[in-house]
């Protein structure tokens, strides 16, 4: 293995939840001895990729990583960094994908993609607002926002856009629940008659909720199996996404995802 590829050993051991590690627990967690440890660690330090804390001389990820961030998202934006994940889902589902991202607290569409399999398809031209309870896209953000910014979206007024849209609180955080336990929500007819999507939460780097990706198809067209092909293609593209836009996924998500993707739906 060569020095580059120990060294991004080291950085892949950090994690929220194990944002500063000590010398000893970071060479056991990597898997090499303390003093080869210690001597990559002084050399990622040196270039601002990892720092000591001042008390326990533990090491952190450094600011290093905000200019390569920076630089990243100038030359690649979040929207073109999207569109070939999505023109790729678009063909393997035959349907229309989109990503949405939060943007001060409204759930945005980012980009989309049309497939060419077939000349009826769900258009996203005149969907820029994604509301929260009538879309499978916030549905799923709703679903894993923080309890008190869902409890503000839940006792505000949730417009009735058509006969299936869910506006009843203590119904919807049972849909919430679900989602939840499943990693994938699914919304049939609440936003626009006659039309289905499904859809993934994506995380920021944080682990924080932050969009969604979603499949949308004419209800007409959605049987059984052409839904499953579509969860798991979903599920399959999440971890992706999430990647794509420097983002975490919490690890009971990415579990979910998977066993959806190999066919073994959590439902």
């Amino acid at each position: 293995m060569s020095t580059v590829s120990k060294a991004l050993d080291l950085l892949d051991v950090f994690t929220r939840t194990r944002a500063d590690i000590g010398l000893s627990d970071l060479a056991r967690l990597a898997g090499v001895n303390k003093a080869t440890c210690y001597r990559l660690m002084s050399d990622l330090a040196a270039h601002g990729f990892v720092e000591q804390t001042d008390a326990a001389r533990s090491y952190r990820l450094g600011p290093a990583f905000l200019r390569y961030a920076a630089l990243r998202e100038a030359a690649v934006p979040m929207k073109e960094a999207a569109l070939p994940l999505l023109t790729a889902l678009a063909k393997e589902s035959g349907e229309t994908v989109h990503v949405s991202a939060l943007v001060a607290g409204d759930l945005r569409t980012i980009a989309y993609a049309y497939s060419p399999a077939h000349a009826m398809k769900v258009m996203m031209e005149d969907a820029d607002h994604l509301p929260f309870h009538a879309t499978s896209s916030g549905l799923a953000v709703l679903a894993h926002m923080a309890p008190n910014a869902r409890s503000a979206v839940l006792g505000s007024p949730l417009a009735r856009r058509t006969v299936d849209t869910l506006t009843d609180p203590a119904r919807l955080k049972e849909r919430l629940a679900l989602i939840r336990a499943q990693g994938i929500a699914e919304s049939a007819g609440g936003y626009e008659p006659e039309v289905s999507s499904l859809a993934v939460p994506l995380f920021d780097a944080l682990g924080r909720v932050s969009g969604a990706l979603a499949v949308a198809a004419p209800a007409a067209r959605l049987d059984d199996p052409h839904r499953a092909r579509i969860r798991a293609g979903l599920c399959a593209a999440a971890p992706d996404m999430v990647r794509l836009w420097g983002g975490s996924a919490p690890q009971d998500i990415t579990t979910l995802w998977a066993a959806t993707a190999q066919g073994r739906d959590t439902r």
